[in-house]
């Protein structure tokens, strides 16, 4: 209860607007003895702050002004200094009143208009900034900024300093805010009105003000989210005459509340982290905005994580960047063996951390990293394969892998690092990825090594993300001795004979050796393949001899080689067969008489122009050309040749005989003086300009009768085929009109 000896004591404060913060300083009254208390807030959660004064009657500490003062001629002023959480000062000029003292000095106008501070919006002393405070001491009143004689426009200083209100207001509603007044009102009737956003314009009806006397209600709730600023215009109108002053601009700003919690931009979040990464590895960034005013305490967000699951191996494996959001590995030992999956729930939290939250999980997936080698499940292998096999399995290795299955990390590759110099095996990689396949790649030989002693290791298709030891494994393979057929000395055997070398004549000993030493069996030989069937080889011996005489124009012969496939093989009780090619280069010999291509000719009666003849002769050029020509004895009185230029006869009729076909024969001798006769038939005529003999009134060629035949006879089929068509379409004619007069005379019975 207050002391009979204290008086009631009215604290009045102005607001200041900086550019970068608003102090909004509560209006508080208490009958206190002189002892006043004056509340500051910065929009935030901050309950103490720091300040100091120029008045030396005034003393302060952390929760406001707190002393007393005697007051002299009913009031008082001075100045409050405070600094906001960025270190900017802040400076508002105080007026300390006695109740009921209505009388604002001009001091108190020079301190809230005339006096110009750091960062302050200025104004005139008797501009629309001036308050009145004995009707509504804690309700701010303007006053309409005069004109001259009505008529001059407002000056841009005067303009009123935007109404600050907060959002969310409890009311009561409507809320008075403000009081307009007009310096005419106390010689005029004045009616006030505003105009724009929120009075008469959507949303219609959110402020109104007393006509008669200027107070500016908010009829409900503002919500800063929606809308941050209103724009009003205040009119004054004097009864039954004009206007009283120009409209005045009012500015109502929504001061931020902290109403709106962040929200992260997803429910949840799942991603993927190595299990090998190293600490500071960001995985993933959580985001979460709020709706409140940006760049104040009430939208600045701050992450936590609030818990992880599981807490192994400690609870600790994750960090995240307290301002970002970005969720960094922080402790080690991630096993995705051990521990797949980790769940984190996140927090977002305004004021710095300190005010509304939301929350989001984050399910983190740890992947596999190749930190487990693959090991091989038995130390030694053993495998056994037949020699001379190719392509042939020997041994299969199994291994095992600690890591995610058909993943690189898992998938085994295997290599052969020793005892195999030669490259005989080859080793690839099963389809079960788990399995090292190990095969000939070459034939072994049981004569030259009996076993072959290999050591294999096996890696993951990826390398090791952690020092790791590799898992090494010895094949031993053994060779499995089978009959090997003989082999010849000499793979591809080549001679040189003559093409007319005798019958029985030796043209070449083979040899073959069976290296199966073990087995001691005898090598014997044959002919698998001769074309012309012209050798024979001995069984035991292998000695090859001529059977019949060969001919070096065979078609068999090609390039003057001719080819024939000799076997070997031993007496074991499945015989194994080695081959052996031998190739037999003949040399030619003059056993082909040159022979004339044509067997017809032409000679005009009257041109004596020679035709002519060309020769062949199957022999190599050493035993062909140059020819000799001779007409047969028979035959010269009427012809006579000679050989040409071009290797060429040149047929001569020498006599005057009828037209008619006649018969020449000539003898042709190569070089070697090896001949033969050829018989050709002449046809002697008059020719006619192209040269050639006309055609006979007996008719033409043969192959011309042929195709006049054939298109005589298809001629035939076509007619019968046709007439056959016409009979068949004039029978179905028939049928159809007999079928019509069928019907009518049903229906004329019918009808009857």
């Amino acid at each position: 209860a207050a002391s009979p000896l204290c008086k009631q004591t009215n604290l009045q404060l102005n607001l200041i607007q900086t550019r970068k913060k608003v102090f909004v300083l509560d209006t508080l009254m208490y009958a206190l003895c002189f002892l006043f208390i004056v509340g500051f807030t910065d929009c935030t959660d901050r309950t103490r702050f720091l300040f100091s004064t120029d008045d030396s009657h005034f003393g302060f500490n952390s929760d406001g002004v707190k002393r007393a003062v005697d007051l002299h001629d009913g009031q008082l002023h001075f100045f409050v200094h405070s600094w906001d959480s960025k270190g900017n000062k802040m400076t508002v000029p105080v007026m300390v009143l006695h109740h009921g003292h209505h009388h604002v000095s001009r001091d108190a106008e020079q301190h809230h208009g005339g006096h110009r501070h750091q960062n302050h919006h200025n104004t005139e002393v008797d501009s629309a900034n001036t308050k009145e405070t004995a009707e509504h001491p804690d309700v701010d009143v303007y006053y309409f900024p005069k004109s001259s004689n009505g008529l001059r426009r407002m000056k841009r200083d005067w303009v009123i300093p935007p109404i600050n209100v907060p959002e969310n207001s409890n009311g009561p509603f409507p809320l008075k805010m403000v009081t307009i007044r007009s310096s005419e009102d106390k010689i005029k009737k004045i009616i006030y009105r505003i105009t724009g956003p929120g009075a008469n314009e959507d949303p219609v009806g959110l402020f109104t003000m007393d006509k008669d006397t200027g107070d500016l209600f908010v009829h409900q709730r503002l919500d800063r989210e929606k809308q941050a600023h209103y724009t009003l215009f205040t009119h004054t109108d004097v009864v039954g005459a004009s206007k009283a002053e120009d409209p005045m601009e009012i500015i109502i700003n929504v001061i931020d509340m902290n109403d709106n919690k962040p929200i992260f931009e997803q429910t949840s979040y799942v991603a993927e982290v190595a299990e090998s990464s190293p600490k500071g590895t960001t995985v993933i960034q959580v985001k979460a905005t709020d709706a409140d005013e940006p760049g104040n305490d009430n939208s600045i967000i701050r992450y936590t994580i609030l818990s992880q699951e599981p807490k192994l191996p400690s609870d600790s494996m994750f960090a995240i960047d307290t301002d970002n959001g970005a969720i960094m590995v922080k402790g080690v030992g991630l096993d995705r063996e051990k521990y797949p999956e980790y769940s984190l729930d996140i927090q977002a939290a305004d004021m710095k951390g300190e005010g509304l939250n939301g929350k989001t999980k984050v399910v983190l997936k740890v992947t596999d990293s190749n930190d487990n080698p693959p090991v091989f499940t038995a130390s030694t292998y053993q495998g056994s394969v037949d020699e001379n096999a190719v392509g042939v399995l020997v041994v299969k290795m199994s291994v095992t892998d600690e890591d995610e299955p058909n993943t690189p990390t898992w998938n085994a590759k295997f290599k052969i690092v020793g005892g195999d110099p030669d490259d005989f095996f080859s080793i690839e990689t099963g389809s079960s990825k788990q399995e090292g396949i190990i095969k000939t790649a070459q034939g072994l030989d049981f004569e030259k090594s009996r076993t072959h002693t290999l050591e294999v290791i096996v890696e993951n298709g990826v390398p090791f993300t952690i020092p790791l030891t590799t898992s090494t494994a010895t094949v031993v393979v053994t060779v499995k001795d089978v009959n090997e057929p003989p082999i010849f000395k000499e793979k591809e055997m080549t001679v040189q004979k003559p093409e007319d070398l005798p019958v029985e004549s030796v043209v070449i000993k083979s040899e073959a050796e069976d290296r199966d030493f073990e087995r001691e069996n005898n090598v014997k030989y044959k002919i698998i393949d001769d074309p012309e069937n012209w050798l024979t080889v001995d069984e035991d011996s292998g000695l090859v001899k001529v059977k019949s005489l060969m001919d070096r124009e065979s078609p068999n012969v090609t390039d003057n080689k001719y080819t024939v496939l000799l076997g070997a093989y031993d007496n074991d009780l499945v015989p194994a067969t080695g081959t052996g090619t031998l190739i037999i280069i003949l040399e030619d010999v003059n056993d082909n008489a040159p022979a004339i291509v044509e067997r017809e000719t032409q000679i005009c009666k009257h041109q004596r122009t020679p035709a002519l003849l060309s020769i062949v002769d199957k022999d190599e050029a050493a035993h062909s050309a140059p020819y000799s020509v001779a007409v047969h004895e028979k035959y010269s009185a009427n012809w006579t040749a000679k050989m040409n230029e071009k290797t060429g006869i040149e047929l001569f009729l020498k006599s005057e005989i009828p037209e008619g076909k006649y018969k020449v024969v000539l003898r042709v001798a190569d070089r070697g003086n090896l001949d033969q006769e050829s018989s050709i038939n002449v046809e002697v005529c008059t020719c006619l300009e192209n040269g050639l003999c006309p055609l006979t009134g007996t008719g033409l060629p043969a192959y011309i009768w042929g195709i006049l035949g054939a298109l005589l006879l298809l001629l035939v089929v076509l007619a019968v085929l046709f007439f056959s068509r016409r009979r068949r379409a004039k029978e179905q004619w028939e049928q159809h009109l007999q079928s019509i007069e069928w019907r009518r005379q049903s229906d004329t019975e019918l009808s009857d």
